[in-house]
């Protein structure tokens, strides 16, 4: 089962696409799609859609995990990271594709066992459980692949729960 994970951001999206197999993931693909800084940000945000409906369309993702927004001091960061993450819920809900988001502190727990870990780690382990020989990065890639690990994990629990 392939997964899409993405970490929204107005200037870098980070996406991870991983291939879940059993008690298996595998990498398939990771990396940003990123936005140039003289463009309006209604310009931004349609680019990032259209980057993310192309690579939905040569991936073809059963399952999507989405970062939910996380709130820092700038409220206007974070305004404008929401109005691309609004537009990315939109995109993926037209196309009717599953989608789960996720806390970046359940994400860091799901992954190393600690909702506040820091970034580092969670590429550390992200490495590991992918079994790559350099660490992920950009962090905004680590972390959607971060995404996509967690919600593989959350698939195999509801499973196992199931049966």
């Amino acid at each position: 089962m392939l997964i899409l994970g993405i970490d929204p951001g107005y200037a870098t999206t980070g996406f991870g696409i991983i291939d879940s197999l059993d008690d298996r993931i595998k990498l398939v693909d990771f990396g940003t799609v990123n936005t140039a800084k003289d463009l309006p940000q209604r310009e931004r945000v349609l680019q990032t859609v259209d980057d993310l409906r192309e690579l939905i369309k040569e991936f073809e993702p059963e399952e999507i995990a989405l970062e939910e927004l996380f709130f820092s001091k700038n409220v206007k960061t974070a305004l404008k990271v929401a109005e691309c993450r609004g537009a990315i819920i939109y995109e993926l809900t037209r196309q009717k594709l599953p989608l789960t988001e996720y806390k970046p502190n359940q994400v860091k727990s799901n992954i190393c066992g600690n909702g506040s870990a820091p970034k580092i780690q969670v590429q550390k382990m992200v490495q590991m459980l992918l079994n790559l020989k350099q660490l992920p990065t950009p962090d905004d890639a680590a972390d959607a692949l971060a995404l996509a690990i967690c919600h593989a994990n959350h698939l195999k629990q509801k499973i196992n729960f199931l049966q």
